[in-house]
């Protein structure tokens, strides 16, 4: 199983001159200790539920940007874009930029957004969540335009497209991978069976998982598609060095689920520390297989 390490918290000690040499350093001590990816947050304001909407918070694709100047092999992705934020052909243009830059390192993490008040504050549409998923199917369709030798329009119930270029194209061919995060069981899931390389659920127990990824399933049959040509992936919580035993056993219950990739949270006032301490968990983790 892989380790991906989800940088979050911006609150730290120096201030905002301090966040860039952090974030680098967090960074390069993920990759050295041997995480497969770094993900990031597509917020505006911090999440209410972990600090305060006034807490310090960065761009996701600037920062990533920044990040794959500092690192060679870490794959790079926001867990997940709101789809609200850009409009899809800028989104696609904005992902094969980071994937160029990166050495073709860039993922495509993409839900239906839900924190409200940072649409209302900054004044960003946040439409029904129908809508909002409308958006995100017509986002993945355009995307995939954009990543195919299709340069027409594109003309959808919300978006207009008079071409879809998008050159250079990405170093990954055919196109960056594509995630899709959340757990709803009727659309967010059935996207992911249409459309996605990957999905991100929440580690919330085994039989949990089980049961989601049991409807997953259940979507893949109805779309035609191989359930195993999708990777899937959890976000597991915090610091698995305070009881790596204890992290590794309920690994074990997910890879036995298929689970390939666990994501931890480090929201540590010294993430760089926290990073480091990954080398040991990582070559534990890897022995421990998808079924």
């Amino acid at each position: 199983m892989e380790l991906a390490l989800h940088f979050m918290n911006f609150t730290l000690p120096g201030g905002s001159k301090a966040l860039g040499p952090t974030l680098a350093a967090t960074a390069q001590a993920a990759e050295e200790a041997g995480c497969s990816t770094l993900t990031m947050m597509d917020h505006w304001f911090q999440m209410e539920g972990f600090a305060t909407a006034q807490d310090p918070m960065l761009e996701g694709y600037t920062s990533l940007g920044f990040v794959a100047g500092k690192t060679e092999r870490i794959t790079l992705s926001l867990m997940v874009t709101g789809v609200t934020y850009r409009h899809p052909g800028l989104l696609a243009k904005i992902v094969t930029t980071l994937d160029i830059v990166s050495g073709g390192r860039a993922m495509l993490g993409l839900g239906a957004a839900w924190y409200e008040r940072e649409h209302l504050a900054l004044g960003v549409p946040f439409p029904p969540i129908a809508e909002r998923f409308e958006r995100l199917e017509e986002t993945l369709q355009i995307c995939n335009q954009m990543w195919s030798d299709n340069d027409g329009p594109y003309d959808g119930k919300h978006y207009h497209l008079a071409e879809t270029l998008c050159h250079p194209e990405p170093i990954q061919q055919p196109r960056p991978k594509i995630l899709i995060g959340g757990g709803g069981e009727r659309k967010t899931l059935k996207l992911v069976a249409r459309y996605a390389d990957a999905c991100n659920l929440f580690a919330l127990g085994a039989p949990e998982v089980k049961r989601k990824l049991d409807i997953l399933a259940q979507h893949c049959e109805d779309e035609g598609r191989d359930m195993a040509t999708i990777k899937k992936t959890i976000q597991g919580g915090a610091d698995p060095t305070k009881d790596l035993d204890g992290f590794l056993r309920d690994m074990e219950e997910y890879a036995k689920l298929g689970i390939a990739m666990v994501g931890v949270r480090n929201t540590s006032p010294d993430p760089v520390a926290m990073a480091r301490k990954l080398k040991d968990v990582v070559p534990r983790l890897a022995q421990i297989g998808p079924s």
